[in-house]
């Protein structure tokens, strides 16, 4: 059996959706599929993700749905600068949450306001590949990466911030804001992929790095500086920024020609979460007050958010050439999760999806391709630093979407 590489390339061209929904704050699925195109290749894409995501707080109430929906950009170039060394440019948005309870749910809102959270990355990944033969390639590179993020706190799910018999802290509860503003950072990437162009096999493993942040973050109590309204009750805090750190992951690939213009895929990522934590500066130090404050050990070293285990993700499908400017794909995949109890800022625990695609090529060169999946949402018990249980989520899924145009010369 041999494919055409432009047939396989365009069956391949098919798949704009790799992550979208995934374990912790996973997006993109961080993907170098482009720089493995042959030849110079430019692309871009967008991909919308539409979830329902709403569960029971432990008052009883409904939280109404919290997962806003949101959009992520991405764009690649490569260019064959020789027969032997490539050269890519990759642009996504690997890390995000988007949460907000709006609903009058007394567990996530304070005189009206909700609780509420955005946290956003993008990367910038320069890759440089050395291509001894037609087989092998071996690659590397720089990733820029810049992070930002806010939350706002509300409710009685988060009263270890104010909700003990603290009078001068204003009794049940106290808004918490904080914002963290952007700032870059490098990591590296490196891997090795193989090719049998005649029966469009390749694979290839990819390694990136954690990328480690200090924002710079103003967090506020009631409006007011947390550090001056603490100080009532004779807590101190000390300046400092927040530490954010993204996690390292491996990418798996494999594809394989398993008849005439028809390709079987198949990729697996992990992602190293187990650990990750983030608490920003002022939220430790008041949380630990607190706690020796009160008595109640359970909220030193506390996080605003934190994940117990490792996401594993895998999705697998089928890809065909329909006819000469035709093509498409089916899929199904899987995450694992990244522990539970988890945060209430994304309460779900891993997911099933699947998957269609579809690919127009007016000329040889050029290509438009749309692709959808819907997900079910794992159940998941919702937490906080100082409530181990503070809502059940259940019988929630999603819906993404992501359209991709691509160019070869």
């Amino acid at each position: 059996m041999k494919l055409k590489t432009l047939s396989t390339a365009m069956i391949l061209a098919t798949l704009p959706m790799t992550g979208a929904f995934a374990a912790a704050m996973d997006r993109s699925g961080q993907s170098i599929a482009a720089f493995l195109q042959p030849g110079n290749y430019f692309e871009a894409g967008i991909t919308v993700l539409d979830a329902d995501v709403s569960g029971t707080a432990f008052t009883g109430e409904a939280t109404g749905d919290m997962a806003s929906s949101y959009y992520f950009p991405s764009a690649a170039l490569k260019i064959q600068a020789t027969d032997n060394i490539s050269v890519g440019l990759l642009y996504d948005q690997p890390f995000g949450a988007k949460a907000e309870y709006k609903e009058p749910t007394a567990a996530f809102t304070y005189a009206g306001e909700g609780t509420s959270a955005e946290v956003h990355t993008e990367n910038l990944t320069l890759l440089v590949g050395f291509q001894p033969n037609v087989n092998w390639n071996f690659y590397g590179g720089a990733v820029y990466q810049e992070a930002r993020g806010e939350v706002s706190l509300r409710g009685v799910a988060y009263s270890a911030l104010g909700g003990y018999p603290v009078p001068q802290l204003g009794g049940a509860s106290l808004p918490y804001d904080a914002n963290m503003k952007r700032e870059g950072e490098w990591g590296w990437i490196a891997g090795l992929a193989y090719q049998i162009p005649e029966i469009a096999l390749k694979a290839s493993l990819t390694y990136r790095s954690e990328i480690e942040h200090e924002l710079e973050s103003v967090e506020t109590l009631n409006g007011l500086p947390a550090s001056a309204v603490v100080g009532a009750v004779g807590l101190t805090i000390n300046p400092g920024k927040t530490n954010v750190t993204t996690p390292q992951s491996v990418n798996l690939d494999l594809q394989s020609g398993i008849m005439a213009d028809t390709v079987g895929f198949l990729n697996v990522r992990w992602v190293n979460w187990d650990g990750n934590a983030i608490r920003p500066n002022d939220f430790g130090q008041i949380i630990n007050g607190l706690g020796a404050l009160t008595g109640d050990t359970s909220l030193i070293g506390g996080n605003l958010v934190e994940y117990n285990k490792d996401q594993w993700s895998a999705t697998a499908g089928v890809g065909r050439k329909l006819s000469e400017k035709w093509a498409g794909n089916v899929s199904v995949g899987w995450d694992s999760g990244a522990g539970n109890p988890i945060t209430t800022l994304g309460p779900v625990d891993g997911y099933w999806n699947v998957g269609l695609g579809v690919q127009y090529s007016p000329t040889p060169a050029t290509f438009i391709a749309g692709g959808v999946k819907y997900f079910w949402l794992g159940d998941a018990t919702a937490l906080t630093v100082a409530n181990p249980n503070v809502g059940e989520f259940e019988d929630n899924n999603a819906i993404g979407y992501g359209l991709k145009i691509g160019y070869r010369f």
